[in-house]
């Protein structure tokens, strides 16, 4: 599987950010990739005002996903990212799609709130109720998470344990001390715990670090961008998978039982 990677700063007009994500996905389409992953909230966010994720919430029929799944239409790119949705309690929802061929193909909504480091994402955002879908990527599958849920190695597991191959992580990584080395640090142990790959693609721009990365099931970086706006390319293969697993057979080793969502 061909992965492309799409960091970019979310601006606060949603026009700016369906132009953008249209963008990278013609760019990922004419350089062979399967799969594309954006960033998470991408939407509309303004460092200046942390309610307009909520403001300008629409629903999955909106005009935002709806540019975006006509300009998928026609090809066989699968695109994922995250938008907030409005969740008719007042708040909204932290979805994140998956888009091929002019339809959402899956969705997730957000688990684990960011509460934590001053942030109170549960002030906007609802959690979601259960446990993420797989989806079938060039015959790869593919765990979804969101960000904040890297810090909880129970859903990855299950992910794992139930047949993912591919663990891929929109994020919106705030900047702060050490963050960049948590960052770096849970992507990799995700992936070397649950001899996985991790694609995790993180919003760049004054607020978020950017530092999208790929990691095989070795916990080596195989791929990277920096704090700046890019569109970076990675080969996933099924075979270094079995290869890792054979070697490396944790998931069969484990004594516990199967995460269950609370």
């Amino acid at each position: 599987m061909k992965v492309a990677l799409g960091q970019f700063a979310v601006s606060r007009d949603w026009q700016e950010n369906s132009a953008t994500c249209t963008r990278l996905m013609a760019e990922a389409q004419a350089e062979g990739a399967d799969l594309l992953v954006l960033p998470e909230g991408i939407l509309a966010r303004d460092i200046a005002d942390p309610d307009l994720v909520l403001k300008a919430a629409q629903p999955l029929d909106g005009p935002f996903l709806t540019a975006i799944c006509a300009a998928s239409r026609g090809n066989a790119l699968t695109t994922m990212m995250t938008v907030h949705v409005p969740a008719g309690d007042g708040k909204a929802l932290n979805v994140l799609v998956a888009i091929r061929n002019g339809e959402i193909i899956a969705r997730y909504d957000k688990l684990h709130l960011y509460d934590a480091f001053a942030v109170q994402e549960s002030r906007n955002v609802t959690p979601g109720n259960q446990v993420p879908p797989l989806v079938e990527v060039a015959g790869m599958k593919v765990g979804l998470m969101t960000c904040y849920d890297v810090r909880f190695p129970e859903q990855a597991r299950r992910l794992a344990l139930d047949g993912a191959e591919v663990l891929v992580l929109p994020a919106a990584w705030v900047k702060g001390p050490l963050k960049e080395k948590h960052w770096e640090v849970l992507v990799t142990a995700r992936a070397l715990e649950n001899t996985c790959y991790v694609v995790a693609v993180g919003e760049c721009g004054p607020r978020n670090i950017g530092n999208s990365m790929v990691v095989d099931p070795m916990g080596v970086a195989i791929a990277s961008a920096a704090e700046a706006p890019a569109l970076v390319f990675a080969t996933l293969e099924a075979t270094r998978i079995a290869q890792v697993r054979e070697v490396l057979p944790v998931l069969q080793n484990r004594r516990f039982a199967r995460p269950e969502l609370n």
